[in-house]
């Protein structure tokens, strides 16, 4: 095993010992990540380098002022010349001991399902393509090079074997004394042989003099000719021809396939009032990050909207999202109606999957949320709806907002509320979510 192959292998190591995703999700930095990359903090071990040999007194290899001393790496820079040094030499803080393990949307989402249990299928919406798909399907007509000849050759060889029958056995029995066609047409259909009228005339015609009147009876020649089956003779004689017909042509063609893009829209809501301070602020991010990763990775394409409000609402970009405060006062609706507006105007339903996640410390204006939010909610069709409460210290007096749209909608619904009070509980919200949608 060469050098590479270590260095290859400990980076290995140092990746299995990067920070667990449900640790790193409730208390890592989230802040270090991308919308499209996500970066997990490792401890990285010491790699394998060449060093000079501290036994090694004499030749090249020592020397002051900056040649290379006994355990130095070979070829690296000397203290003080890299990255993550302190000042004079020394060595960087503790931190210059990690490094980020950088996940994809998609690899996070995958490992988030493995972590929880999840299994979520996204829906495809709109039709972006049409395309041929097998050739499955059949029509009577079409051209020649889509012709299914193996169905053709069953439909000719069925016929084949039903029109089959012994004809030396029926020349027999036109042998029968006192027998002529006739008869020998009425006993063949009796025992159901495949056989004409005009072919046992034409036998009987062929069938020399002499030998008409050879059996004294029906009963004789049965008892002396044995009757040979289509499969005995197939087996000895072969398959010489078999009787294709225009009617048993069909011709395969393409099933249409649709392919269709599976879109999601995501709608983040937050609540920026004066109440909504930095610890509220905080597992507001933690439980909406993780949640957009999860989406990008599961969708072929996610787009975000997000809503600042007070006792107004306002579309904000995602920078702001999770900073932005004012000091107003609360009226969540606000929100809701912005959401609604926007939905309509730019992902309609049919064509989108929409989940619209609201969060806050269910602070509302009196009636608010029974007289226009819950309605509201209603009146916007999603995948899922969700509200998540974030209260540190426990329900203010009049912090009833979660609980009533939780009393309303109930369990049967495609709404879900979850409660926040501290970091510890930022990975059971994200379940509670994405397992009702699940």
């Amino acid at each position: 095993m060469g050098l590479r192959d270590d260095v290859d292998r400990f980076r290995e190591v140092g990746e299995k010992r990067r920070q667990d995703l449900s640790e790193f999700i409730q208390y890592g930095d989230l802040g270090q990540s991308l919308p499209d990359k996500v970066k997990i903090p490792i401890k990285i071990v010491d790699l394998p380098a060449f060093e000079y040999d501290r036994l090694d007194r004499g030749g090249v290899g020592q020397g002051q002022g900056g040649t290379p001393q006994p355990g130095d790496p070979v070829g690296q820079p000397q203290p003080g010349q890299g990255d993550g040094d302190g000042e004079d030499g020394e060595p960087g803080e503790e931190g210059a001991d990690h490094e980020y393990y950088e996940m994809d949307p998609e690899e996070f989402a995958a490992e988030l399902d493995e972590t929880l249990g999840l299994d979520l299928e996204p829906k495809g919406k709109s039709v972006v393509e049409e395309k041929e798909g097998d050739y499955t399907d059949i029509t009577r007509v079409g051209p020649a090079s889509t012709l299914d000849f193996e169905r053709l050759f069953k439909s000719g060889l069925k016929r084949k074997l039903a029109m089959d029958f012994d004809e030396n056995y029926v020349r027999e029995a036109l042998k029968v004394d006192g027998w002529g066609p006739k008869k020998v047409f009425e006993w063949a259909r009796a025992r159901h042989m495949p056989v004409s009228r005009a072919w046992i005339d034409d036998a009987y015609d062929d069938i020399p003099r002499d030998e008409l009147g050879t059996w004294a009876s029906i009963e004789e020649m049965e008892a002396n000719v044995e009757e040979e089956s289509t499969a005995t003779r197939l087996r000895r004689e072969g398959l010489k021809e078999v009787p294709f017909r225009r009617e048993d042509e069909r011709f395969r063609y393409p099933e249409i396939v649709e392919e269709r893009e599976t879109n999601v829209v995501v709608v983040n809501i937050r609540d920026v009032s004066g109440s909504m301070r930095e610890k509220k602020r905080e597992l507001v991010e933690r439980v909406f990050t993780p949640l957009d990763w999860y989406l990008v990775g599961k969708y072929d394409r996610a787009e975000f909207v997000y809503i600042a409000h007070d006792a107004e609402a306002w579309e904000v970009e995602r920078p702001e999202f999770f900073g932005i405060r004012s000091g107003g006062g609360t009226r969540i609706s606000s929100a809701y109606d912005l959401a609604k507006e926007l939905l309509e105007e730019r992902y309609p339903w049919s064509d989108w999957n929409r989940y619209v996640f609201a969060a806050g410390d269910s602070e509302n204006s009196s009636n608010d949320t029974t007289e226009r939010v819950i309605p509201l909610m209603e009146s916007i069709p999603a995948n899922l709806h969700a509200y998540v409460e974030t209260q540190p210290s426990g329900n203010a007096i009049n912090a009833t907002h979660a609980e009533e749209v939780a009393e309303y909608f109930g369990d049967d619904s495609n709404v879900v509320v979850t409660f926040v009070q501290s970091q510890d509980d930022v990975v059971d919200a994200i379940y509670d979510i994405l397992s009702h949608e699940s």
